[in-house]
């Protein structure tokens, strides 16, 4: 079983590979951007893990999980979801990964979202 640190690392690793991506550090959290844009917020210490992310498509499913809640400060009013793990925990990183994914697609800019779906569908067609 992962870590929470572990786990932390895999999902930050994920959230920057998507083009134009970078991370601010404020508040003592990760803020994963895409051209100055947060798409997702993590914070990991040795208690527990959160992440927070948009999720346009999936929020309401995504609610029925016992370790989310509407993310607080208003962003859960705009289709935030913030998941929360304790060192009890074993986060199902394939599902924080999807959500990660719907995230960058909500606000990443449609030029360059655009542009990585073409390149995924060119790679889909040589084989690649």
């Amino acid at each position: 079983m992962a870590t929470l640190k572990q786990a932390f690392v895999r999902l930050r690793a994920k959230a920057l590979t998507y083009p134009g991506t970078r991370e601010d550090l404020p508040w003592g959290e990760s803020a994963i951007k895409v051209k100055g844009k947060t798409f997702v917020f993590m914070r990991v210490d040795n208690e527990s893990m959160g992440l927070s992310v948009k999720l346009p498509q999936s929020r309401e499913f995504a609610l029925e999980y016992p370790f989310t809640r509407p993310t607080p400060y208003g962003l859960g009013k705009s289709g935030w979801v913030t998941a929360q793990f304790t060192t009890k925990d074993k986060p199902p990183l394939d599902i924080l990964e999807a959500w990660i994914h719907e995230s960058f697609f909500a606000i990443a800019p449609k030029k360059l979202s655009a542009t990585l779906v073409a390149k995924k569908a060119a790679g889909a067609r040589t084989g690649g």
